[in-house]
């Protein structure tokens, strides 16, 4: 009978086996703070090596639970499944459309479009002129970074009370992907968009944001970190407008109608490979011909063309291309063109195109930031990816030539996308994404506050203006004691990595979704009100 029983009696469920997954968890915590904590490692690649750390980590809970965690079969069975559900479900609802300046992917809903959305904004009116006006004398901003392509500018004097005078919008639109600034010149403000499987180059008038002609071109970069559309912002030239698209399509457009005044194919006619992340550069006018980064080998890496007529007029240098946009300065009294190139920085002859001198550079990462002068014969050149900045002096060789050594080198400002600029014997500049200040006598670190992404900004006088990375609008005024933050302003919600540009009391910037033109308050017209 007893025994009868205790034959009948259920046997009592198996507890969880919990001390694998206690194993994981603290396993992964140790393998991020470590991650976390080297400092040997750049921001991006703490991110990415702790993004592979919890996805492992997911995958070895999901493992345990399935197959060793000894729970009843059906509870297994169904949590197993509806993880795996989730995740369908995820992945068919959504879609990784780009990355922060970080590496952190940013999701999408996977029917938004990726063209101009705004069909009337993009209809092209090849005949309008901008209002009248819209032609008031203001300072052009006519090409990348300003008219010295330096991101620095002598005036207008801001007005700094942003509480008292905040800026004033004056219109918003739509606008297709791409990561293109704006040239602003004469009343026009020009910038280059992706809309569908064309490159577009849209002139909009500067007061109202309506658009007054577009050009297009059959042509579509994409990629899942860097992103759609072109990336480098057009050249305004007197009556002509230069750009160059991501697949390396060179144009020179009529500034009032839009129209083609001639083409190259830097791919096609150099043999060049289009970089990784898409031709970048903006052209750059010298003398009356436009320079661009091709990358073709064969003494085809820098070209410059007659800007009239498109004929070519010198070829040189053999590295393949980078991001940057060609810059002119004269170094060690020998006026050059300096190219960012992959792993080198050469120097061009600004004449001919000969090559000046080259220095290894980087770690096979894009390179964009420009180079700051910061003497006659001195310069310092800034990347991200662990890179960081490096004051180079160049001077004459023995044989005549010239030659470019190291001052110093700090890992304190890696400038990532955006352009470190010098002021008074300091370097100013976001160090992967936040800003910082370093002393141009020995690159020490003077300072390091605020993280602001990776954006773009602009120093105005004693002032600096900078767009961060999520979309808002930070007015500072740095000195060595520290960046002195005045006032911020709400721009855009998204990713903006795109240059700003300043015509006088009008700002104008964008991302890859939408447009902005904002009226500053200027520091003169503050005072006339208050008297």
């Amino acid at each position: 009978m007893t025994s009868a029983s205790a034959a009948s009696t259920p046997s009592s469920p198996r507890r969880l086996r919990w001390w694998p997954a206690g194993l994981i968890l603290a396993a992964a915590a140790v393998a991020i703070l470590a991650v976390r904590f080297r400092e040997n490692l750049t921001f991006q690649e703490r991110n990415l090596t702790t993004a592979a750390v919890v996805l492992g980590t997911g995958g070895l809970l999901l493992l345990w639970w399935t197959l060793l965690s000894r729970a009843p079969s059906r509870l297994r069975i169904g949590v197993t499944l509806g993880v795996l559900g989730a995740l369908g479900l995820g992945a068919s609802l959504f879609r990784i459309r780009g990355v922060s300046g970080d590496l952190v992917p940013i999701l999408g809903f996977r029917w938004a479009k990726s063209g101009r959305p705004d069909p009337a904004v993009a209809a092209p009116l090849a005949t309008a002129t901008p209002t009248s006006s819209s032609l008031a004398a203001r300072p052009d901003f006519p090409q990348f970074l300003g008219p010295d392509r330096t991101a620095v500018l002598a005036g207008p004097r801001l007005d700094p009370d942003w509480a008292a005078h905040p800026p004033q919008q004056l219109w918003r639109i739509k606008v297709g992907a791409g990561w293109s600034g704006f040239a602003v010149v004469g009343g026009r403000a020009l910038t280059q968009e992706q809309d569908e499987g064309q490159e577009i180059v849209t002139c909009y008038d500067l007061l109202t944001g309506r658009a007054l002609w577009v050009h297009r071109d059959a042509a579509r970069y994409d990629n899942p970190v860097g992103g759609l559309g072109p990336r480098a912002t057009p050249t305004v030239v007197a009556d002509r407008v230069f750009t160059l698209g991501s697949t390396g399509r060179l144009n020179a457009l009529d500034l009032a109608s839009g129209q083609a005044r001639w083409t190259h194919d830097l791919a096609a006619e150099t043999g060049a490979k289009i970089p990784e992340w898409g031709y970048a550069g903006s052209p750059l006018f010298l003398d009356g011909r436009i320079i661009v980064s091709a990358g073709g080998k064969a003494r085809q890496s820098l070209l410059a063309y007659r800007a009239d007529t498109g004929e070519r007029v010198w070829a040189a240098g053999e590295a393949e291309a980078g991001y940057g946009s060609p810059f002119v300065a004269t170094l060690a009294g020998r006026r050059q063109i300096l190219a960012y190139n992959h792993r080198r920085i050469t120097a061009h002859d600004a004449a001919d195109g000969a090559v000046l001198w080259e220095y290894p550079w980087g770690v096979g990462y894009p390179h964009v930031a420009v180079p700051v002068i910061v003497g006659p014969d001195r310069v310092v050149f800034s990347a991200g990816y662990g890179v960081g900045s490096e004051l180079l002096e160049v001077k004459r060789s023995p044989d005549a030539g010239l030659v470019a050594e190291r001052i110093w080198q700090s890992r304190k400002l890696k400038a990532k996308f955006a352009n470190p600029v010098a002021r008074d014997g300091f370097l100013y500049g976001l160090d992967d994404g936040m800003f910082t200040c370093l002393d141009l006598q020995d690159g020490s670190q003077r300072w390091k506050e605020g993280r602001h992404g990776h954006g773009q900004g602009l120093l105005i006088g004693e002032l600096f203006l900078l767009m961060t990375e999520g979309g808002e609008l930070v007015l500072m005024r740095p000195t060595p004691t520290g960046p002195n933050e005045l006032h911020r302003f709400r721009v855009f919600s998204a990713k903006t990595w795109n240059p700003i540009a300043l015509a006088g009391d009008l700002l104008v910037v964008r991302h890859d979704q939408e447009a902005v033109c904002l009226r500053v308050a200027l520091a003169a017209a503050a005072e006339v009100a208050s008297r």
